[in-house]
């Protein structure tokens, strides 16, 4: 994963979940948070972070700032994603699928977070196994991640855009 650089004005966060823990000391229980935000431009780049702390906002802000630093490029193209895809992180399996124009995003809680994040309007997904937030959003990142454009491709094997398509 290579960081990248990115206008910091278009970024918009997304909070995928909020996570209360309980420690239990001597006077009773302390509170702590965590939270998971998803970070996109809308044409591409995403990110995802954790943060945790004492308050809520503070876990947010923290959250924010480590997706800051974890912001990656995905090939979109015509608003969907190039081909069809599996990611896989512990115990989250993903599957990600083109879809024609007008179908939308079809996909579940934190898929649909960073689907969006990224600028994709139209994609299936399915999230097997692990429900996990965090399992999830780190699947459907390496999916996007393991994507590879067809210029890309075509440049790679020494061939025509078109080649690529048609064989």
């Amino acid at each position: 994963m290579k960081a990248i650089k990115v206008n910091e004005s278009e970024l918009k966060e997304r909070v995928v979940a909020i996570n209360r823990v309980a420690k239990v000391v001597k006077g009773g229980r302390r509170f702590s948070f965590s939270a998971i935000v998803v970070l996109g431009d809308g044409q591409g780049a995403v990110g995802q972070g954790l943060g945790k702390a004492n308050e809520v906002t503070d876990a947010i802000s923290k959250a924010i700032e480590d997706a800051r630093k974890n912001l990656v490029n995905v090939p979109i193209i015509n608003g969907t994603v190039p081909h069809e895809m599996e990611g896989k992180y512990s115990g989250g399996f993903v599957f990600v699928k083109p879809a024609a124009p007008g179908t939308g995003v079809i996909a579940g809680g934190a898929m649909r977070a960073v689907l969006e994040a990224a600028g994709v309007h139209n994609v299936l997904a399915k999230s097997k196994g692990s429900s996990n937030p965090h399992n999830v959003v780190k699947a459907t990142l390496d999916a996007l991640l393991k994507m590879r454009a067809p210029h890309e491709v075509a440049a790679q094997r020494g061939i025509k855009l078109n080649k690529v398509f048609n064989g």
